[in-house]
C-alpha cells in the first residue's frame, strides 16, 4: 500500500472516529439549555427540581420498602437507595445554600435600577421597594445562620457597640433563631408579590382594554394577541410560584413549623421549582421582542424586575 493510500485510510479512520460528531446537527434546545444553565438561576433551578422530587421520592421508596418487608419480599424495611436519594437531597440543598452567598448583590443592583427606571404606578414602587427592603434584611440573617450551624462562626460576636463601652457585650448568634427571623422576612417579601400580582392584573386588564379601543372595538391584532397571551403566561407563572413559597415561607417561620409531615414541604417545593424553572426557561429563549414589554418579566431572570425569590430552596432549614 502506498504511502498516499494509507494517509487516506489514516484520515478516513480519523474522521469516522474522532469527527463521529460531524453527523450530530446542532440543536436549538441544547443552545438553550446551555443557555439558561450558564445562568446562575438556571443552574439553581435545575437543582431545585432535583432536589424536591427527590424528596418526594425517598418517603415513596421508604413506604415500599415497609411493605415489601411485610409481605417477606425483602428482608429489611428500608430502603437504600432511599437513603442515597436523600443523601443527594442534602447535598444539593447544602450546595445552592453556599452558593447563594452573594444572593444579596443582584437584590442589590435591583433597588438601584428600580429607582433609575419609570415604574408602572406609584403602588408597585411602593411594594417593590418593600420587597426589596425585605429582601436587604434577610440575606445577613441568613448567611449569619448558615455560618453559625456550620460552626464558622462562633456561637456569639462581640457587640459592635462594645467600642464606645468598657464592657464587653456579646450577641448570641442561634441558628435556628437567625432561621427563622430570615425566613419570616421572606415571608413578608412573598405577601408582598402577592399585592404586586394584585396590581400586575388591573395593569394587564387595562393594556387589553387600550388595545380594543385602538382597534376600533373589533377585538386584537395578531401581535396585541401574542403580547396578552406573554402577558398572562408571566402573571399566572408568578402565581403559582408564589403558592408554592406561601406555605413554606410560614412553615419555616414557625417555631413547630406548619407540617407535620414533610413530604408537604416537597409537594410545596416542586411546585414552586418547576413553575421557577418553566419561567426562566422562556425567558431565556430567543424570540422576537414584544411591541411593549409584559407587567412582570421572569423575576430570576430579569434584575430590572423584582427577583421572585431570594433562592427558592430552604431557606434557613438545614439538610436531613
Amino acid at each position: 500500500m502506498s504511502r498516499s493510500s494509507k494517509g487516506l485510510s489514516a484520515a478516513r479512520l480519523n474522521d469516522s472516529i474522532l469527527g463521529c460528531f460531524s453527523h450530530v446537527q446542532p440543536s436549538e434546545t441544547l443552545d438553550h439549555l446551555v443557555r439558561y444553565l450558564g445562568t446562575w438561576s438556571g443552574s439553581d433551578k435545575l437543582f431545585m427540581v432535583i432536589q424536591y422530587a427527590l424528596k418526594l421520592i425517598v418517603p415513596f421508596l421508604h413506604l415500599r420498602a415497609r411493605l415489601q418487608h411485610r409481605a417477606g419480599l425483602r428482608k429489611t424495611p428500608t430502603s437504600n437507595l432511599a437513603v442515597n436519594y436523600g443523601q443527594l437531597a442534602s447535598t444539593l440543598g447544602e450546595a445552592r445554600r453556599l452558593w447563594g452567598i452573594w444572593g444579596i448583590l443582584p437584590i442589590y443592583q435591583w433597588l438601584i435600577s428600580l429607582e433609575r427606571r419609570p415604574s408602572e404606578s406609584r403602588k408597585i414602587l411602593t411594594i417593590e421597594r418593600l420587597q426589596g427592603w425585605a429582601m436587604i434584611l434577610f440575606f445577613p440573617l441568613e448567611h449569619l445562620s448558615y455560618l453559625a450551624s456550620h460552626n464558622i462562626l462562633p456561637a456569639g460576636i462581640t457587640s459592635p457597640l462594645s467600642l464606645f463601652s468598657s464592657k464587653k457585650r456579646k450577641i448570641n448568634l442561634n441558628p435556628g433563631t437567625l432561621s427563622m427571623w430570615s425566613c419570616r422576612l421572606w415571608g413578608a417579601y412573598v405577601l408582598l408579590h402577592f399585592a404586586h400580582l394584585f396590581e400586575d392584573r388591573k395593569l394587564i386588564l387595562q393594556r387589553y382594554a387600550s388595545m380594543r379601543r385602538a382597534n376600533g372595538g373589533t377585538g386584537l391584532s395578531d401581535d396585541n394577541k401574542a403580547e396578552m397571551k406573554q402577558r398572562w403566561d408571566a402573571y399566572w407563572s408568578e402565581v403559582v410560584i408564589n403558592l408554592g413559597y406561601l406555605p413554606l415561607t410560614v412553615h419555616w417561620s414557625l417555631e413547630k413549623g406548619l407540617f407535620t409531615n414533610e413530604v408537604w414541604v416537597g409537594v410545596f417545593g416542586l411546585i414552586a421549582a418547576v413553575a421557577s424553572f418553566r419561567s426562566g426557561w422562556k425567558a431565556t429563549a430567543i424570540s422576537p421582542a414584544p411591541s411593549s414589554p409584559p407587567v412582570e418579566q421572569t423575576k430570576e431572570n430579569a434584575i430590572v424586575s423584582s427577583p421572585n425569590s431570594p433562592y427558592g430552596y430552604e431557606i434557613g432549614q438545614q439538610s436531613n
